[in-house]
């Protein structure tokens, strides 16, 4: 993007591939929980999974938004980075709970 300043095309063309990482993450943990079921731990801990739900969303907003500005569209890109950096502990707090209740039996 930086060679071609920021071209609206290019911006969203940029998109593309975050959107298909988007994609196939969700796609991934459907696989992974089909096969687990949707009562494991896995699947109560992941919830809804916002996060990556909201990934795709973004995604699909920023790219047709490349071409009103691209600046739109980056600062959403940027956002959906920044919420893939706070870390996600609902894994963690689900099998902690679940070592916890075992524990008291």
């Amino acid at each position: 993007m930086g060679e071609n300043h920021f071209a609206r095309a290019t911006v969203a063309l940029y998109g593309v591939p975050l959107l298909m990482a988007a994609i196939a993450y969700s796609i991934l943990q459907h696989a992974i929980l089909a096969r687990h079921g949707n009562e494991s731990l896995l699947a109560i801990a992941l919830g809804h999974d916002v996060k990556g739900k909201a990934s795709i969303v973004l995604y699909l907003l920023a790219i047709p938004s490349a071409f009103i500005t691209s600046w739109i569209a980056g600062i959403i890109y940027i956002a959906g980075a920044l919420m893939w950096l706070i870390p996600d502990r609902r894994i963690e707090r689900t099998m902690q709970r679940t070592e916890n209740q075992l524990n008291r039996y």
